[in-house]
């Protein structure tokens, strides 16, 4: 037989041909790990005793993957790891900065927590209907959301979540919990079906999903495509699942109707997705388009913060009260984006991130307050500090925290934020965050002083006894919040990296593109 002739073809052309190191599999390690072991507690769904303990092996070894993966890109700069070996953009890459690591990373903090804090919080009913396996495919979609460098896989990731979210909505299946996951599920479906609508539009113009070859193309396509339409698409989208005003009526409508944990764990995550996504898509794809928005931003981000906490004011129901508070919070990360610049992006980043651990900390406060009053109303609950000193402690610091108050988390972003705004002359940005910051303080002070100060009729022996695996994570988180304030300088750091990295995506795209960005 005669020998082929064929001339030998050149596979670095269109693959990666050089295996993966060991830390590249760290950018997808999350995801997959997270997978694995929802996967896992499916096939042992006759063992449910054990859900609990193996959750939260597999959540403390989340947690440590995304710490070295967030070291790795301290130290290295950006990763990215593509699937199938293909080259981007044809692959589909995972692709880790620092914003994405620490949005993980802190996720993966929050869900630790809640995974503790539900050893008390869920029943045998709950974990038989599979709140654990939920739990970690929520994991895995909040991971995949946060490291993706792929558009449309940001939009499946979204999806992965929310069809998590939505089980654990309804795990209880009361009334009240139906009615809460049908207002929640029908605007995400329409803020969903948005971003696929400006996905597609997108691929359109762009002729590819990949983030970094959308921001390198962006500037060559500004003066003939209609970037401010898929701007203005991304922005409404995104908006919508950060629940910002107009849009944000879902929120209170819901978050106070399932289990604690899950409350607390929709607190601290789903919302910080849909506003990690707006950083990244007006930051770093369409930044002149985010500079042409940024009034409209900035408008959208006073009305959140001022509707947020004069809903919050009006609130006896605990839980309700924290929703308008997470509401008001998003309305001062929009005020951070509608700011640009180091001081308003990392102001922004810095809140978010703060919002994560004290939101979910104070969601799982109320759930204790719940316990030891047997009412979920701030006018019924009363006594709190004489039942429970410690308690009481932790939940007056969480106040000062989300009031932006020192020497707590909060008060860095606020300052941040003010700073930014006084610097480009929106004195009048500057004061509503003031405003904001002042009526929390309002608010969370009506909330301590009715539930907590005001002395009830429940004598001290009557009060129940409280376990362990719910003070423990609400004391870690607040503790956590306190080192920050006390010791805001490597974080503050990090993120002003961070922040430089999305207002220069060079070192993102060098990550995808190891040979330079394509021209």
């Amino acid at each position: 037989m005669a020998a082929s002739t064929s001339p030998p073809v050149d596979l670095s052309a269109a693959l990666v041909l050089a295996p993966p190191t060991a830390a590249e599999w760290l950018v997808v390690l999350p995801v997959a790990w997270c997978l694995t072991f929802g996967a896992l507690l499916v096939m042992m769904r006759r063992s449910i005793r054990l859900h609990p303990t193996i959750t939260i092996v597999g959540l403390a070894g989340l947690v440590g993957i995304d710490a070295l993966l967030l070291l790795e890109i301290i130290r290295n700069g950006p990763m990215t790891m593509v699937m199938g070996r293909w080259l981007p953009p044809f692959g589909i890459a995972f692709t880790a900065d620092l914003t994405g690591a620490l949005f993980a990373f802190v996720a993966a903090l929050v869900a630790l927590a809640a995974g503790i804090f539900s050893i008390a919080d869920i029943n045998d009913s709950g974990r038989r209907y599979g709140f654990y396996p939920l739990l970690l495919v929520l994991m895995a979609g909040v991971s995949g959301a946060f490291l993706t460098g792929d558009i449309f896989n940001l939009y499946v990731w979204f999806e992965v979540l929310l069809i998590s979210s939505f089980g654990l909505l309804v795990l209880g299946s009361e009334h009240e919990q139906i009615d809460g996951t049908v207002k929640y599920g029908f605007l995400n479906l329409v803020a969903t079906t948005l971003f696929l609508v400006a996905t597609g539009y997108l691929y359109a113009v762009f002729g590819t999903l990949n983030m970094a070859d959308i921001a390198r193309k962006a500037e060559g396509l500004r003066s003939n495509a209609p970037l401010m339409t898929l701007a203005g698409l991304y922005t409404l989208a995104f908006g919508m699942k950060a629940a910002a005003f107009p849009v944000n009526f879902w929120l209170p409508a819901s978050y106070h109707t399932p289990r604690v944990v899950v409350s607390a764990l929709f607190a601290g995550l789903l919302t910080k997705v849909g506003i990690y996504a707006l950083i990244r898509v007006m930051v770093m794809l369409f930044p002149v388009e985010r500079e042409e928005l940024s009034f409209v931003l900035a408008i959208a981000g006073s009305l959140t913060m001022i509707v947020g906490v004069l809903g919050a004011l009006a609130q006896s129901d605990f839980r309700r009260l924290l929703g308008f508070l997470i509401i008001s919070g998003i309305g001062s990360i929009l005020a951070g984006i509608a700011v640009g610049g180091p001081g308003g992006i990392g102001g922004a980043i810095f809140y978010a991130l703060h919002s994560m651990l004290v939101m979910t900390a104070l969601y799982f406060a109320s759930g204790i307050a719940m316990r030891l009053g047997a009412s979920a109303s701030i006018v019924t609950l009363a006594g709190l500090y004489r039942r429970h000193v410690g308690f009481a402690a932790l939940s007056l610091m969480l106040c000062f925290a989300v009031s932006g108050l020192p020497p707590f988390s909060g008060f860095w972003p606020k300052v941040m934020l003010v700073k930014a705004a006084l610097d480009i002359g929106a004195w009048w940005l500057a004061a509503v965050l003031l405003l904001a910051g002042f009526l929390t303080t309002i608010a969370t002070g009506r909330l301590f002083l009715l539930a907590y100060w005001r002395d009830g009729a429940v004598a001290i022996g009557e009060t129940p006894p409280l376990p362990a695996t719910t003070l423990a994570p609400l004391a870690a988180l607040t503790l956590l919040t306190l080192v920050l304030g006390l010791y805001p300088e490597p974080l503050l750091a990090t993120i002003q990296d961070a922040a430089a990295g999305l207002a220069d995506p060079s070192a993102y795209g060098e990550s995808v593109f190891p040979g330079g960005w394509p021209q």
